[in-house]
C-alpha cells in the first residue's frame, strides 16, 4: 500500500469515531454541540443536526475507508485505523466534558 492509503485509513477512523456520539444524541433526542451550534462545538444543536452532521461523518469515514483500500489483513492498516479512531474518541471526550460547565 502506498503512504496515502494509510493517512486515508487514519482520517476514516477518525470520522467514524466522531459518528458515534452525534449519532447517538441525535437519535436519543439530546441536543449535543456540533460545528454548527453557536458558539461553534460548545453550543447545543438539536438533534436532527446532530443525525446529518453523524450521517456525513459516517459517509465520509466510510469513502476514506475505500480510498485507503483498507484490508483485515493488514496489521499495520487495522493499527492505523484504531489510532485515527482511539484519538478522535479521546479528544471528544476530553471536549465534551467541559460541554456542561459553559
Amino acid at each position: 500500500m502506498e503512504w496515502y492509503h494509510y493517512v486515508s485509513i487514519f482520517w476514516s477512523g477518525a470520522f467514524i469515531s466522531n459518528f458515534v456520539p452525534h449519532f447517538v444524541k441525535g437519535v436519543c433526542g439530546d441536543n449535543f454541540p456540533t460545528p454548527f451550534a453557536k458558539p461553534p462545538g460548545k453550543g447545543p444543536s438539536s438533534p436532527l443536526v446532530n443525525v446529518l452532521w453523524a450521517l456525513l461523518n459516517l459517509v465520509i469515514g466510510g469513502l476514506l475507508y475505500k480510498v485507503g483500500k483498507m484490508s483485515c489483513q493488514d496489521n499495520v492498516a487495522v493499527i492505523i485505523f484504531f489510532i485515527g479512531f482511539a484519538l478522535m474518541a479521546v479528544m471528544a471526550a476530553t471536549n465534551f466534558a467541559k460541554k456542561e460547565k459553559m
